[in-house]
């Protein structure tokens, strides 16, 4: 039974509300408890979770169907990654590093429609299927060296904007990355997902579509440390 529900999930056969779901608590929270750096104040939102809470019941009650727009599924699952990666922090600080626990992303915490999934399962087996690798900027690991966690809900008619707008952020934020023109160190995230990103010199046409700076087509690629300290 386990294993039917699990297959249920991953092909999105939910019933019957194809309406999108309304973030806009998750927006209020973001608002409230994140700073325009992408700081998460983990400490004062444990301290008021009345809302963030009653996001993460909409969450679990309302995946979206099989018959709703890839935008809408896409957002959901952005936005249900972040929400409850905050969750499992707020759950265990203070900490320093989310690694600091056990398989954080293998647990089992996140109840959709009844059955406990894990991060992996929205990565890697939901997300990363859909074929868009502008979402590895969109979800949050709770670490320095991810992607800032935007002060607003990936909303699925805005969805397109926010996504180029999260990649050109994070390709150009020099914590992240180091771009000249003719030798780049990026973010790690470009090799443990390099699967997910066109190849060879195609990969330097994805950079140079959203880099400033513009980036010869045989410049040399070094990868930086990933900083896993808490995005606080």
């Amino acid at each position: 039974m386990h294993r039917f529900l699990t297959i249920s999930i991953l092909l999105n056969f939910w019933a019957v509300n194809t309406q999108p779901l309304d973030h806009s608590l998750w927006t209020e929270v973001l608002q409230k408890y994140v700073s325009d750096k992408g700081e998460v104040n983990y400490k004062y939102l444990k301290n008021n979770i009345s809302v963030f809470e009653s996001y993460l019941k909409l969450l679990s009650a309302n995946p979206p169907t099989n018959e709703c727009s890839i935008e809408v599924k896409k957002a959901y699952w952005i936005n249900t990654y972040n929400a409850f990666t905050v969750q499992l922090i707020i759950e265990n600080y203070p900490l320093k590093s989310i690694k600091d626990l056990w398989r954080p992303w293998d647990q089992s915490f996140i109840e959709i429609d009844g059955e406990k999934i894990t991060l992996n399962t929205i990565e890697h087996k939901i997300l990363r299927p859909m074929g868009d690798p502008r979402i590895h900027f969109a979800i949050v690991c709770a670490s320095q060296s991810c992607p800032k966690l935007l002060k607003h809900a990936y909303e699925p008619n805005t969805l397109d904007d926010q996504l180029n707008n999260s990649t050109a952020n994070f390709i150009n934020d020099p914590l992240k990355n180091n771009i000249n023109k003719s030798a780049v160190k990026i973010s790690k995230i470009f090799k443990w997902f390099k699967s997910d990103f066109p190849k060879k010199e195609a990969f330097i046409d994805f950079l140079n579509s959203y880099s400033k700076i513009r980036i010869l087509e045989q410049s040399d690629i070094d990868y930086l440390n990933y900083n896993w300290n808490l995005n606080e």
